[in-house]
Formats: structure tokens, sequence, C-alpha cells
């Protein structure tokens, strides 16, 4: 398996904690080199580990914050 890299270039939010402290948390993150982009994931608490999750441009997270806005929650 190719190695990657990764940088967490903002912590934004910490949404929930779970199990052995790892969180689920919005950041912006470098993934390869290439420009942050926002990511939803769990972390271990040293952010050296992360489990599986998604990334959005800043278009993509527009666009959900809008329909997510209008739910009626």
């Amino acid at each position: 398996m190719d190695d990657f890299s990764f940088k967490i270039e903002e912590e934004i939010a910490v949404i929930s904690t779970g199990k052995g402290g790892w969180n689920l948390e919005l950041n912006k993150v470098s993934w390869g080199d290439r420009p942050a982009k926002y990511d939803l994931r769990p972390w271990s608490p040293d952010h050296q580990k992360m489990g599986k999750g998604l990334t959005f441009t800043e278009e993509e997270l527009k666009a959900l914050k809008e329909k997510l806005s209008a739910l009626a929650i």
C-alpha cells in the first residue's frame, strides 16, 4: 500500500466523541500536498489514525449547509 501524506490545516469542530477518545471532527485537511478541503471523519486523539470520512470543497459544503438549514430538525 502506498504511503500518503496529510496535514490538518485547521481544526474547525469536534462533532462527537466515541469509544477510546476518538472524535468525529470537521477539519480542513490537505491530502498529498493538494489544496485543503473540508473533511468530516473520526480521528484518534493524537490525529495519527483516522476512520473513513467525507471530503468537501467549499462549494459542496455550502450546498450541504443550505440543504441542512432547510430541514425541520
